[in-house]
């Protein structure tokens, strides 16, 4: 199928064609039909599949097509997103594929001095892009009304239970008119998510085009064991021996993400690290440093790990694993994106192999595991080891099993790309 088939109006069809878009992802063909028809979507996709244009597109062109005739500028639309980074991006897509319609679109987020989108607002908005805590902070001053929504996005529903922004979200969609569209899209479908999804949604479309919690079989995965102090050292090292240019890095703390790009600086690797803590200009620079290629490796928090779209990115490393699991699949997600080649390479010390367990739980395969390396796990480190890695097997029931299967260890290093 191609973008041609989907009665996409002329000047969206341009404005794809300039992008270089031919051909929808699968979520993009199912979504946008539906969308189009005014239905509520519950769709469910990992990061990377092409979510944010399956909204984008047919929210455009509604918009359009309705108010056609009128220049009224007032807030019809609005994409409610748990980070920054992922606000900015989805901005960006606005942009590229709004470029030839006549909608104005503003994206709103905390971090940053209020007065700049405050005056954007005082102008005209019709798409508003937002994070929970600035746009309730504005609605409270008075400078925003949801009134006129006639279409509600909520983007990355499972992050936002993890951020905490539930609660928000809630008080957000109290505020929306009752006749509206939602669209509703996340990632995983925890128990809390799908009775929130119950409760916004009326007789929605759901779009499921991967296994929940699943990762892209494009993505090449390998486990390193080794001790927490040699960490860094077999970072450097893969990324010399493996002639890495470019890798993004996660981390699970602050501190150990502004200590790893310290680290590397030292060694004469272009580094810099994104985290909470930073300020939002900050953190864009060195976005833009990485995605301009100026540095050689970024490091991140997970409050990264579903807002960064790097084109051709193929390296991701979990230098600390995630505690929890379905974490990782948003991680290296982050390669492999639309189809591409990737590699993800995790280094486990002792104490982190019960997280190595429930991905393995979680992914339901094994990720192979690389032995030969120059800083193997030490004698303390295999102590500290609680349980052996486990192979997760279906039981008579069909569910998954913790059978051992010491059979599916074998030494495979990450291919190059």
């Amino acid at each position: 199928m191609l973008f041609t088939d989907l009665r996409l109006i002329p000047p969206i069809l341009k404005a794809l064609e300039t992008e270089g878009y031919t051909q929808p992802t699968p979520i993009q063909e199912k979504a946008i039909p539906s969308i189009l028809k005014i239905k509520d979507l519950l769709g469910c996709a990992q990061t990377g599949t092409g979510k944010t244009a399956a909204f984008a597109i047919p929210m455009l062109q509604i918009l359009h097509m309705r108010h056609l005739n009128t220049n009224k500028r007032a807030i019809k639309a609005l994409v409610l997103t748990p980070t920054r980074e992922l606000a900015i991006q989805i901005q960006e897509s606005f942009n590229a594929y709004g470029k030839n319609v006549n909608l104005k679109n503003l994206v709103i987020f905390g971090g940053v001095g209020q007065q700049p989108q405050v005056d954007a607002l005082k102008k005209g908005v019709d798409i508003l892009v937002a994070t929970p805590g600035r746009l309730l902070d504005l609605m409270n001053q008075g400078y925003i009304s949801l009134k006129e929504i006639e279409i509600f996005v909520l983007d990355e529903a499972d992050r936002m239970l993890d951020m905490g922004f539930i609660h928000d979200v809630k008080r957000v969609v109290a505020k929306l008119p009752e006749k509206r569209q939602t669209l509703f899209f996340s990632a995983t479908m925890p128990a809390e998510i799908q009775k929130l999804a119950n409760t916004i949604l009326q007789d929605p479309v759901t779009v499921e085009v991967t296994p929940v919690s699943s990762t892209a079989e494009t993505i090449n995965q390998s486990v390193y064991f080794v001790d927490k102090p040699d960490k860094k050292k077999l970072l450097k090292h893969l990324l010399d021996e493996l002639n890495i240019d470019h890798a993004l890095v996660f981390t699970r703390t602050k501190h150990g993400a502004d200590r790893i790009a310290k680290d590397l600086a030292k060694l004469g690797i272009k580094a810099a690290a994104i985290h909470g803590d930073k300020s939002q200009n900050a953190r864009q620079r060195a976005l833009n440093s990485f995605k301009d290629r100026e540095l050689r490796v970024l490091v991140a928090t997970d409050i990264a790990a579903r807002g960064i779209d790097i084109d051709d990115l193929q390296y991701v490393f979990n230098y600390d694993l995630p505690n929890i699991p379905e974490t990782y699949v948003h991680r290296i997600g982050r390669t492999g994106r639309a189809g591409a080649s990737g590699t993800a390479i995790s280094f486990v010390d002792g104490e982190e192999n019960e997280y190595l367990i429930d991905i393995h739980k979680l992914i339901k395969r094994v990720i192979p595991i690389v032995e030969e390396h120059p800083f193997p796990l030490s004698w303390q480190g295999m102590l500290a080891k609680k349980e052996v890695v486990r192979q997760p097997q279906k039981d008579s029931k069909g569910g998954g099993g913790n059978k051992p299967n010491k059979k599916k260890f074998h030494k495979r290093g990450p291919r190059r790309n």
